[in-house]
């Protein structure tokens, strides 16, 4: 291995240490933490963390952004194959349910910056709006607005996970089967057919790998307008 490259995957570790202590300050809800003592918990030099981020702001934002493209990339792994978009639709949903409890932390993030769900950020919006769109244009689905429907289902998403965490005696999978039986009736598909796609057999979860993240590559993600700002 050249110099050169052992040199980028260096900095790909750093960076990748960087985000995994930011999603975790994000997930106790510490965003006022000073950078020395982030730099602390992902045990990097200050130095080093000027060399991949410009303040705080912008590591927050990295980690967020990183976290739900990471869990939009593992729900497309396991929802891949489905040519039907009531069932994509479906699948993805009651897998996000289950997934907050298999790794609460990333949950936590997404509960954090809920609205990121909806805005221009990759990850989950993107997903969730072309299943949308594409169910209407083939007709499974019946909205007159698909941004509002858009919403209705973030705000399910994010109240479930909310719920999930604060009630941890509730059946995560049986909640958000319900919940993915609701919003599918909402969309306009069939009660009974809306009940039997939120009951169909799920791909094992042994297959969500978060290790999979963005965050290991060696190029730095390309810059996106509106920062956040955490105080």
């Amino acid at each position: 291995m050249s110099e050169v490259n052992r040199l980028e995957r260096r900095k790909a570790r750093t960076r990748a240490a960087l985000l995994g202590a930011a999603r975790t300050f994000i997930a106790e809800g510490r965003t006022n933490a000073p950078i020395l003592e982030i730099t602390q918990a992902a045990d990097v030099g200050m130095g080093s963390f000027y060399n991949h981020f410009a303040s705080k702001d912008e590591l927050f934002q990295a980690a967020v952004e990183d976290a739900l493209t990471v869990f939009g990339e593992a729900l497309d792994r396991l929802s891949g194959g489905l040519d039907d978009p009531a069932a994509a639709f479906a699948q993805s949903f009651r897998l996000t349910g289950r997934l907050h409890r298999r790794h609460p932390e990333l949950s936590k993030v997404l509960l954090h910056h809920g609205l990121s769900l909806t805005g221009p950020i990759k990850g989950l919006a993107p997903r969730a709006r072309e299943a949308i769109g594409r169910g209407i244009d083939e007709g499974r689905f019946t909205v007159a607005d698909p941004e509002l429907a858009l919403v209705v289902t973030a705000g399910a998403a994010l109240s479930l996970a909310q719920l999930l965490h604060d009630r941890p005696e509730r059946d995560d999978a049986a909640a958000a089967d319900q919940v993915a039986e609701d919003l599918l009736r909402m969309l306009g598909v069939p009660a009974r057919e809306a009940k039997e796609l939120a009951r169909l057999p799920l791909p094992s979860l042994d297959a969500f790998d978060l290790a999979q993240s963005r965050e290991l590559d060696t190029e730095e993600p390309p810059r996106r307008p509106g920062p956040l700002r955490w105080r």
